[in-house]
């Protein structure tokens, strides 16, 4: 079948939850994808800010058919070495000291929610518990990572959500302050907001959110699903600000591609017990053995060090590029984990760019967001504007 027809029999086929752009992807190399067709594209999503790694990383690859041809699943009845592995290697990276494996971020919000709600239960048994969450932000779509969702949008059709969720203003401590009281059992953010237009966190909010949980016994919680793994120069993000979580949620570069999620816990926070939690899939040696290689290539390709030096270079491009356009507004981000912000819906634009062969993705409405492989160099990231500055022409917003 061509393109076409598989797009057609898709929309037979699949639940319409996802308005999909109609190109039909067929493979990857390097920084670029392929289509059915043959048609080629300079790749600045990498699957949402999963393939790290870039597509075809031979190595990664062979980590992962080895242990196809070894051993996939055992469920966690059972131990297994990768899980162990991957472990050491993600604990020693993040400074924490237990991990639960999941199935997606949003996996891992629902065990970093009912971490929290245990932790608090612990203490005096009451089940009445409040978690404070930021407006704009996003976790996910199940009932509980849609709890503490702060965008009423994706909430209305499905309410009743989860009851005693708060929610504070992102960069104002003095809001969050407002709603902390007796029952306030954790603090949950993302220290840069993605979905929510790529919205770094100020340095004294997050330093002031540290010191109000020491003060008060709340867990801090932060979301590294989409801004962790690398994505800004660190390995997560909350490093910049040299504060720690209690509790931390990882997924997408995880396992670059495959679907693996974790929740981490540190020192008192490690309050599920055997019987709170489990997952028949969660950290099954395929998916281990997958993260584990990240690491160990992260390593070797000096993984950081590329997303210093070409964030650092996409950042500048971008600023270059908004003082030339009127219709940009701001740029903000951080190492490669961007967001140009227009007066405008971005939709045309990033319809136009993929007629040029570049795959960008929206941060709301008027946020275009850059999240390339993190191999990915200045060449790349000229290659890109070159493509961009055609699309928003396209677009009709040259001036």
């Amino acid at each position: 079948m061509n393109s076409k027809e598989y797009i057609e029999e898709a929309e037979q086929l699949l639940l319409h939850t996802y308005n999909r752009y109609q190109i039909v992807l067929d493979r990857g190399e390097g920084m670029y994808l392929y289509d059915l067709d043959g048609k080629k594209y300079l790749d600045f999503c990498a699957g949402i800010a999963v393939f790290a790694l870039g597509y075809r990383n031979e190595a990664f690859n062979s980590a992962v058919k080895a242990q196809v041809d070894k051993l996939v699943h055992t469920s966690n009845y059972y131990y297994n070495v990768p899980a162990v592995n991957a472990a050491e290697k993600l604990l020693k990276a993040a400074h924490m000291d237990r991990v639960f494996f999941t199935n997606s971020g949003t996996e891992a919000i629902e065990g970093a929610i009912k971490t929290a709600r245990k932790y608090a239960f612990k203490k005096d048994g009451s089940t009445d518990h409040e978690i404070i969450a930021m407006n704009h932000s996003f976790h996910g779509r199940s009932m509980g990572a849609l709890s503490v969702t702060g965008n009423p949008k994706y909430q209305e059709a499905f309410r009743p959500l989860i009851g005693n969720i708060r929610f504070a203003d992102f960069n104002n401590l003095n809001s969050v302050k407002a709603l902390v009281n007796e029952k306030t059992c954790a603090i949950l953010l993302e220290p840069v907001q993605g979905e929510g237009g790529i919205y770094p966190a100020a340095p004294e909010f997050i330093q002031g959110l540290r010191r109000l949980c020491d003060e008060k016994d709340i867990l801090l919680i932060f979301d590294e699903i989409q801004c962790g793994m690398g994505r800004t120069g660190t390995m997560f993000a909350c490093e910049y600000y040299g504060v720690e979580p209690d509790v931390m949620t990882v997924a997408k570069a995880l396992g670059c591609g495959l679907p693996v999620g974790a929740f981490l816990c540190k020192g008192r926070a490690a309050a599920l017990e055997a019987g709170d939690h489990g997952s028949t899939y969660g950290g099954n040696p395929l998916v281990c053995a997958a993260a584990s290689k990240v690491f160990d290539l992260f390593e070797e390709l000096h993984i950081l060090d590329n997303v210093r030096e070409t964030g650092a270079y996409l950042a500048e491009k971008l600023d270059e590029l908004a003082a030339r356009h009127p219709h940009i507004t701001d740029r903000r981000g951080r190492g490669l984990m961007q967001g140009l912000e227009f007066d405008r819906p971005v939709g045309g634009i990033i319809k136009a760019a993929l007629d040029h062969g570049l795959i960008l993705i929206s941060a709301g409405t008027d946020v275009i967001r850059f999240l390339p492989p993190l191999v990915a160099k200045k060449e790349h990231v000229d290659e890109m504007l070159v493509k961009l500055e055609e699309s928003i022409t396209d677009a009709g917003l040259n001036g």
